[in-house]
């Protein structure tokens, strides 16, 4: 089957593009850049932004099944920025479907669309949790956007799939842990709170697999067609524990340092204004939609994904971090 992937050049994306490759099907990437490693998995790359109508229209022509991974992340931006490539993409993603007759479509969405300010999620599913209101960031108002997008999208033409994994973690990640490295190393990482509020994650392997699996039932009428599915390993860490197994993983010193909510919250409230009105680069180390992230329990209930697709993770958190580590080790 021929499949294109948007995003394949980042870490989900490219774990996408080689299952899927291993899969036997015919992938393409629709991405900004170019990379080595997609070309020596044998897969083609197509150069574009998500915000170009027309190159997204072109890029989809022929296509049968599109995984929709792309997007801006993070948590600092202007908002402009964020619509521009997650509502506006996302938007021509399904313009494209459309036009070409495409049948699938995977989307990656976030648990993000569902935060509210410090209130916990705990065991919960998807349909038991509604959007959030009022975010802090852009990423997760347009996250939302996107998604509700998606989901009202799907029909007999066109069936979708919405997919949450919380914080993708693992060999390959260029983003979350050489932060956290880098921070450790430098005695600037605070435990936001006491460190007991659970949270769920993924795992790398696990978060490709649980595209596959939605991919295989996705069809009109499916159980799993116009819903959404918060997705993890299903081993909810502390925050304090989950941190430091990370940071052992990578050689780095532990955190043992606290910053209570209070204080981390009016720390990002004046990063927030600094980085808006003086001329500084990069994102800033604390937000406030940062500081209630770490310090609120988040964890969800893998139920629903296990019975209309029948995910179970395979790689358990113990076994991650031992990988993580022999990659980092190399």
């Amino acid at each position: 089957m021929k499949i294109l992937v948007t995003g394949g050049g980042g870490f989900l994306g490219q774990a996408l593009c080689r299952g899927l490759v291993e899969r036997g099907h015919e992938v393409a990437s629709f991405q900004r850049g170019d990379y080595p490693v997609l070309a020596a998995m044998g897969v083609r790359q197509i150069r574009g932004d998500l915000a170009d109508a027309a190159a997204v229209r072109e890029a989809f022509a022929g296509v049968e099944a599109v995984f929709h991974n792309a997007a801006k992340a993070g948590a600092w931006g202007s908002y402009e920025s964020y619509h521009s490539a997650n509502v506006t993409g996302t938007q021509n993603v399904l313009d494209a479907c459309r036009a070409h007759g495409i049948g699938r479509l995977v989307y990656t969405s976030t648990p993000s669309v569902t935060h509210r300010a410090t209130h916990p999620v705990e065991g919960l599913g998807a349909d038991q949790v509604p959007y959030g209101e009022n975010f802090q960031a852009p990423y997760a108002t347009t996250k939302t956007i996107a998604e509700k997008a998606v989901l009202a999208a799907n029909g007999p033409q066109l069936a979708v799939v919405a997919l949450r994994p919380r914080l993708i973690w693992g060999p390959g990640d260029a983003q979350i842990l050489p932060r956290l490295v880098e921070r450790a190393r430098a005695g600037r990482l605070r435990i936001v709170g006491d460190g007991n509020n659970k949270v769920d994650t993924t795992y790398i392997d696990n978060a490709a697999q649980v595209h596959f699996d939605a991919f295989d039932h996705l069809a009109p009428g499916a159980a799993c067609a116009g819903r959404a599915y918060f997705i993890s390993n299903g081993e909810p860490w502390p925050m304090g524990r989950l941190l430091n197994a990370l940071l052992q993983a990578a050689g780095a010193p532990p955190v043992d340092k606290h910053l209570s909510f209070k204080a981390a919250y009016r720390i990002g409230a004046v990063c927030e204004t600094l980085w808006n009105t003086l001329p500084l680069k990069g994102e800033p180390p604390m937000t406030r939609f940062l500081a209630e992230q770490l310090s609120t329990a988040h964890w969800y209930d893998m139920g629903p994904a296990r019975r209309d697709f029948g995910y179970v993770p395979k790689v358990s958190m113990q076994e991650g971090l031992q990988r993580l580590a022999a990659s980092l080790r190399g």
